[in-house]
């Protein structure tokens, strides 16, 4: 689990994401721990690559759980969370 440091290098990482480097699991200091998952448009479901994956497949459970009890925020809005102090 990496130490993101600025939005900046949160951005680089998120743009280097794709189908085979897809879970970003990542920590900013004054908001706690992320995982982030791209899900691209693909005719495979996230059913299957979860099935494939058991790891996968424990993550979308701990997610939805996390959804579902009001704890889940939009990029958007981690994005705007953040300040410079957050990164001191």
């Amino acid at each position: 689990m990496g130490k993101i440091l600025s939005s900046e290098e949160l951005m680089k990482y998120i743009s280097n994401m794709n189908s085979e480097n897809s879970i970003l699991q990542f920590s900013i200091p004054g908001k706690g721990k992320f995982t982030l998952v791209l899900q691209e448009e693909d005719k495979q479901s996230i059913k299957t690559e979860a099935e494939k994956n058991p790891e996968l497949k424990r993550m979308l459970k701990e997610s939805m759980e996390q959804y579902e009890n009001g704890h889940g925020i939009t990029t958007t809005e981690l994005l705007r969370s953040l300040s410079k102090k957050d990164f001191m």
